[in-house]
């Protein structure tokens, strides 16, 4: 049998004219996981046996790989491997984007380093991503790096995983142990609020449930292969947010003409729409949609596009053009999880540069909370070391805008910038607006209580708040003005 995977492996793949996707939409997804754990040799086999190396690559690979193992395969890594200190020291440092397709579907993977000191650039393939395969070589099990690594994919809005456990012909294609490592795994998922994860026992290397089924040497498992669970997978769902225009640039080539560029983050736009523009609330109606060679009667996500309004109204670089009927929450202060990506972490008490979009702000952040990866909780913390997962405190000097990350991956996230040396210390994602929640507020310091005036008297009674009066400042309602409030809570 044996002989037979190595001839199919060896032999060049026949040529086949190019494939039409059936689904023109791809899918997105990287491969992510520990050290060593066989990501770009499973990518580099996806691209042979899907036939996406072009002849020319296929002698260079055969060139190249000299004597890689005892079976005379090529070093599939190499198709992904492409700096000269990746080759040298077999790692992956970089971000490797390629594109392939079945019969089916095509689609856009990303190959991203499983080394710790590189997660930043983990994170950033992670982004644009719709399903993740997590590789575990069978002979380890999970790892740190493999639990951060599924994290961050989740914070990220992965909500797709393929737990592909590699590597187990080095483990005599021992079923209980990929059963044990499947079953782990699963267990972390529904930690992370994952529900969908497809498990395979596969050999990288060899091709065995990949493309091609393993079952000759893995009887005992009946699931799909690695390609057959991506045809089966969605696209990431639809956002939920109304039309978004962080605006780029203010275009003005003459006095008649008066446009505001940027890229659609979200929701759809056409002509004699009301528009918001943010921060300062100002209302008009969209006049013309106008890209380089036409004029549109529609626009969404993704399009590149100059809106032209109605009316004169002051917008510059970094105000956001939002539907009237749907706009994202702003304020002072958000709630926040971020991964921090530089050997000085996140420092308390230092005040960064935000930048979301085209907008940049200055933010105070305050820890919160940190990640412990091999318990899965969350601990109390006062600062960030490099790699870590926490949950922070954003305290803006400007009113800030931001739609939830998981509404808008465009409008939900942002980078901290530290202004001292210019370098990205960490990427985050918005989890809410810091607003009233049961009648609290924080502002200036203070916890202000918006209750009916009998209400407000008996929490201030309680054990809880009757130290500390001096932190909290009382709104009391009127009886009817409670109503009206309550009532449009219920409505």
């Amino acid at each position: 049998m044996t002989a037979v995977i190595t001839a199919r492996a060896v032999e060049r793949p026949e040529v086949q004219p190019a494939i039409v996707a059936r689904d023109s939409r791809p899918l997105r997804l990287i491969t992510c996981g520990s050290v060593d754990d066989g990501k770009s040799t499973l990518i580099g086999r996806l691209l042979w046996d899907t036939k996406a190396v072009k002849e020319d690559q296929a002698a260079t690979l055969h060139r190249d790989s000299g004597k890689q193992n005892d079976l005379g395969l090529p070093d599939f890594a190499l198709l992904l491997d492409g700096l000269q200190a990746e080759r040298e020291q077999g790692i992956t440092i970089d971000v490797a984007y390629r594109y392939f397709a079945s019969d089916k579907r095509s689609f856009i993977v990303a190959d991203t380093p499983g080394h710790e000191q590189y997660t930043r650039n983990m994170a950033t393939g992670a982004s644009t991503a719709d399903l993740a395969i997590l590789l575990v070589d069978a002979r380890a099990g999970l790892l740190e790096q493999t639990r951060r690594h599924a994290t961050i994919a989740s914070l990220m809005g992965i909500k797709q995983f393929v737990l592909a456990v590699n590597k187990i012909d080095l483990t005599d294609y021992d079923r209980a142990g990929f059963e044990a490592i499947a079953h782990e795994f699963r267990t972390l998922a529904l930690s992370l609020g994952v529900r969908q994860v497809t498990a395979i026992p596969m050999s990288a290397l060899k091709g065995e449930n990949v493309v091609y089924s393993g079952q000759a040497v893995m009887p005992w498992y009946d699931g799909p292969t690695l390609v057959e669970a991506l045809e089966l997978a969605t696209l990431r769902s639809s956002q939920t947010t109304g039309f978004r225009l962080p605006v780029q640039r203010v275009c003005r080539p003459g006095e008649s003409f008066r446009g505001y560029q940027g890229t659609v983050a979200g929701g759809a736009v056409k002509p004699g729409d009301g528009v918001a523009v943010l921060p300062s609330g100002q209302i008009a109606n969209i006049k013309q949609i106008v890209t380089f060679d036409l004029v549109r009667n529609a626009a969404v996500a993704g399009d590149a596009i100059t809106l032209v309004l109605d009316r004169q109204v002051d917008v510059s670089r970094g105000d956001m053009i939002v539907s009237l009927d749907s706009q994202p929450q702003s304020g002072l202060s958000f709630d926040a999880q971020i991964v921090a990506l530089q050997p000085d972490g996140i420092q308390p008490n230092k005040r960064y540069w935000l930048k979301s979009g085209s907008r940049r702000q200055r933010v105070q952040v305050k820890p919160v909370s940190q990640l412990d990866l091999k318990s899965g909780k969350w601990t109390a913390t006062e600062a960030f070391a490099m790699n870590a997962i926490g949950k922070v405190h954003l305290a803006f000097d400007e009113t800030a805008i931001f739609d939830p990350y998981e509404q808008n991956r465009s409008t939900g996230a942002f980078i901290l910038i530290d202004p001292d040396t210019n370098n990205t210390v960490a990427g985050g994602m918005i989890t809410a607006r810091r607003t009233d929640l049961g009648g609290l507020n924080a502002n200036e310091g203070k916890v202000i209580l918006s209750l009916p005036a009998d209400l407000a008297e008996q929490i201030m009674a309680t054990e809880l708040l009757a130290g500390r009066r001096d932190e909290v400042e009382t709104r009391r309602l009127t009886t009817a003005a409670a109503r009206d409030l309550f009532d449009g809570i219920d409505g």
